[in-house]
């Protein structure tokens, strides 16, 4: 064999490590995969095989070095040429005001100075150097003036380039060094906390904490398997290249492929920071990752220079937080709730502590193994978090609070609401009632069944539930379509007004498009998804209730668990009375089968922003998927539409820069209606 690699593989290796640079770009900065995920990895093995046979064709921007490099014995330090300063902080609107009179006051001027802004990342700052466009090292914070480096790292993060576009129309940085936040989005945390549960190690607090952890592995291949990724936000030294604002500089940081928040808003006044902060306020809890505040920053640079900085900020910048989502309380007790499926699930109930602006007094802790994962006991002091779920979740023990007076969790053997047997089912990590005719699954069912993805019925709340159940007006999910204004009137918190408005949504939702009907039966393992899956397949409820187990596996989507449980629920002859009593009572399903409906938005993609005054968000989603119609989260180049309603944040925004076609509500009606939809 020859010792040096013929010019055929060179080329193959260069071309391997270009494309791949070239998806990463795709994949992690514009949000616009152009292949699939087991095509990369094909194109990867094949340069990690080139590379391990020839090691002199290895670069070291190559993205093989992601896979990680041998384990360091510690971390060296680097000091950073232009301090990584903190930021003044603020807590709430007033704060962005009063800075921008200090900001007038340092600059002895009345107009109007404009900001750009952003979300504050809860993550780890860290600085990228590039040389000549190639990523040299990388390093943490630190004190702000010395950081550790982590290079190895740093390069295993996905959506940090190794190396730097070359566009044409803005000069290339000989020496660049860029600061950003290294930060993990909630749904990997909550699978890398998962994994590390079921495996015995100790569970990270939060995503910051799990992020920190990752970035500080001596070993870079376990790094290289969290899944962290990169918003870049600032510059230190830049050679070769200048900017007269902070909104150029971060557009050009774009150009150069590197990944800046989509949720940056540039060149606005105070007032509109301060909209700004009360909107992604609302919108955090529904966000892939965790922010907790926004940063406003003077945009122009010149008046960066004469405002300065103290020895620990800069005086041209702030950061303004919202309320912690993130608290320590004590746990009070642990009872058992019981849910519409017969789960019994203990609930922590808690010293009240405000989270986020909400007061918390309940937290879930799931089912009877996780107590004991998290070794829970009443008594205990406990960090508890909100980050999206109804019922906050504890995070875990401060042991080191205990006095020895706690008590351990017991999981009872009876139903706490109608004591009957309480089991857990041999491979369930759940204890159910037997009862079916429990009251607690009853009220659960109906919840289910009324809420917004089922019969969506305005005004059937969780309290009148309650008590149609508990007075035995209702005893089965058939029982709310005789419910009339006589026997409503007279209960708690509502009149003969109220109750007519009931009946009247009672019956409007008598028509259902098959999907949701499905799902409001409450099959186990059918969500709104599955549903959809099943609607698309099957005329009616009659022609999936003939189905065979064989054939429902045989959909895309449904495994053997899945399509086992719908032929358990179809044999139960509790179940097709209720649907019979549902059919006789004037409930109709509209089909969706694909087969049988014109498909005017086949191929085409959809996304949904802000409020839409003519119709749900969830109702426009089903039009469009119903007439063949995709609907994204995010805008793309591969965007056709995006229908934009009140407060649409920055969706519109990109649209509008990408050129993709924006529907306003009437605009949509107007398209619908010209497809043939009925609104």
């Amino acid at each position: 064999m020859s010792r040096e690699p013929d010019g055929k593989t060179r080329e193959r290796a260069e071309y391997l490590r270009e494309k791949l640079r070239y998806h990463n770009y795709r994949y992690f900065v514009l949000d616009d995969p152009e292949i699939s995920d087991a095509e990369y990895d094909r194109m990867m093995q094949k340069l990690i095989e080139i590379e391990n046979q020839w090691p002199q064709l290895a670069t070291p921007d190559s993205p093989t070095t992601r896979v990680g490099s041998p384990p360091l014995e510690k971390f060296e330090t680097a000091a950073h040429s232009v301090p990584m300063l903190s930021l003044d902080k603020g807590f709430d609107e007033s704060d962005i005001l009063a800075f921008d009179q200090r900001v007038k006051r340092g600059l002895k001027t009345d107009e109007e100075i404009l900001y750009t802004v952003e979300p504050k990342m809860d993550g780890v700052a860290v600085e990228l150097i590039y040389g000549g466009g190639v990523l040299e090292t990388a390093s943490t914070r630190g004190d702000g003036y010395t950081g550790e480096l982590v290079t190895p790292n740093i390069k295993t993060v996905r959506s940090v380039p190794l190396r730097l576009n070359h566009p044409e129309e803005i000069p290339f940085p000989g020496l660049l060094e860029v600061r950003g936040e290294i930060f993990m989005e909630t749904a990997d945390f909550k699978r890398l906390n998962q994994w590390r549960m079921e495996n015995g190690f100790p569970l990270f607090a939060n995503p910051r904490n799990a992020t920190a952890g990752s970035l500080r592995q001596l070993d870079s291949s376990i790094t290289s398997r969290r899944p962290l990724r990169i918003y870049v936000y600032g510059i230190g030294l830049a050679e070769g290249i200048s900017f007269s604002s902070h909104a150029e500089m971060l557009n050009t940081l774009e150009k150069l492929g590197l990944p800046v928040n989509p949720l940056v808003c540039r060149r606005i006044t105070a007032q509109q920071t301060a909209e700004y902060y009360r909107e992604m306020d609302g919108r955090r809890m529904g966000l892939s990752y965790e922010i907790d505040g926004i940063v406003m920053k003077v945009d122009r640079y010149d008046y960066h220079e004469q405002l300065g900085t103290t020895s620990r900020s800069p005086r041209w910048a702030v950061a303004v937080k919202f309320a912690a989502l993130q608290e320590r309380t004590l746990i009070k007790d642990i009872v058992v709730q019981v849910g519409r499926t017969g789960a019994l699930t203990p609930v922590a109930l808690l010293e009240p502590v405000n989270i986020g602006g909400v007061t918390v007094s309940r937290a879930s802790l799931h089912n009877e193994d996780e107590v004991a994962k998290k070794d829970v006991r009443i008594g205990d002091t406990v960090l508890v978090q909100r980050a999206g779920d109804v019922i906050p979740e504890i995070v875990k023990v401060i042991e080191s609070r205990r006095t020895g007076s706690e008590k351990r969790f017991e999981m009872p053997s009876k139903c706490p609401v109608c004591s009957s047997d309480a089991v857990r089912i041999e491979d369930e990590a759940v204890t159910r009632c037997i009862n079916r005719d429990c009251p607690a699954q009853l009220k659960g069912n109906i919840r289910h069944f009324a809420s917004k993805g089922g019969f969506d019925i305005d005004g059937l709340g969780t309290k009148l539930i309650d008590q149609l159940v508990d007075k035995k007006i209702v005893t089965s999910l058939a029982d709310i379509f005789k419910l009339d204004v006589k026997a409503l009137q007279n209960l708690e918190r509502m009149g003969p007004k109220s109750a007519q408005n009931l009946v009247d949504a009672i019956s409007a939702s008598k028509r259902v498009h098959f999907s949701r009907f499905l799902y409001a039966l409450g099959i186990r393992h059918v969500g709104e998804y599955v549903a959809k899956l099943l609607a698309a397949q099957y005329e009616d409820i009659d022609a999936l209730a003939a189905a065979k187990r064989e054939e429902l596996q045989a959909i895309e989507g449904l495994g053997p668990v899945v399509a086992a449980s719908i032929v358990e629920f179809f044999r139960r002859r509790e179940n097709l009375e209720t649907i019979q009593a549902l059919q006789y009572l004037g409930v109709q399903t509209i089909s969706e089968k694909k087969t049988q409906q014109a498909q005017p938005f086949k191929d085409k993609t959809f996304v949904l922003t802000g409020s839409l005054s003519s119709m749900t968000r969830n109702t426009a989603r089903e039009k469009i998927e119903a007439a063949g119609g995709k609907v994204s989260g995010s805008v793309s180049s591969k965007t056709d539409y995006v229908v934009a309603g009140d407060l649409p944040g920055s969706k519109l925004e990109k649209a509008q820069n990408l050129g993709v076609t924006v529907l306003d509500d009437e605009g949509f009606l107007q398209f619908l209606r010209d497809a043939g939809i009925e609104v």
